[in-house]
């Protein structure tokens, strides 16, 4: 694969790929760790892949599996209650500012929603990607595909009900807001 193509190619995959890390580490430098990792592994072996048009599904099956290997290598070194209490919050870092004033709640939610749903959720939502390529990006059946998207749409609604409420009840009322009168 030439350069060009190869930057044609990262240009037309990163943002979405890195969107999907983010959702799944949560961790900004975890999420660009497996974007970066993911298309080393393209660059090392995409050029077998013969449908060029399958290139998205690739990246996003490759980016799930490393994220996977990961867990299991991570859940063996250790574990999050084993590390200070500092490390142990788990936060996105500001992705893009704009984009998450709007969907912070959305975003919120998204994560407190399990990961074996979350996946699913992220791909099919916010990759805009069909059952078919959800189900080749995650190597399992179509229809634990839509069993996993039901389930979690049944988490996710849970979830922003909480976060909804929960915005309500961090409104601090203005001074003086009753008739122009202040106190």
């Amino acid at each position: 694969m030439s350069n060009e193509a190869f930057t044609q190619l990262v240009d037309a995959h990163y943002a979405s790929l890195y969107r999907f890390a983010l959702s799944l580490a949560r961790r900004e430098a975890d999420a660009c760790d497996l974007v970066q990792q993911t298309f080393y592994i393209w660059a090392t072996k995409g050029a077998a892949l013969r449908e060029a048009a399958k290139a998205k599904s690739w990246l996003f099956t490759t980016l799930y599996r490393e994220f996977l290997r990961g867990r299991r290598r991570d859940a063996r070194a250790t574990s999050i209650e084993d590390l200070p209490p500092g490390e142990q919050d788990i936060a996105a870092e500001d992705v893009d500012r704009v984009a998450r004033l709007d969907a912070v709640t959305v975003l919120a939610a998204l994560q407190s929603v399990d990961e074996v749903f979350r996946a699913p959720l992220t791909l099919f939502y916010l990759q805009d990607l069909s059952y078919i390529e959800i189900a080749e990006a995650l190597d399992v059946p179509i229809g634990t595909v839509m069993s996993r998207l039901s389930r979690g749409k049944a988490q996710l609604r849970a979830a922003l009900a909480r976060e909804e409420n929960l915005a309500r009840s961090k409104v601090i009322p203005f001074p003086g807001a009753r008739g122009g009168k202040q106190a």
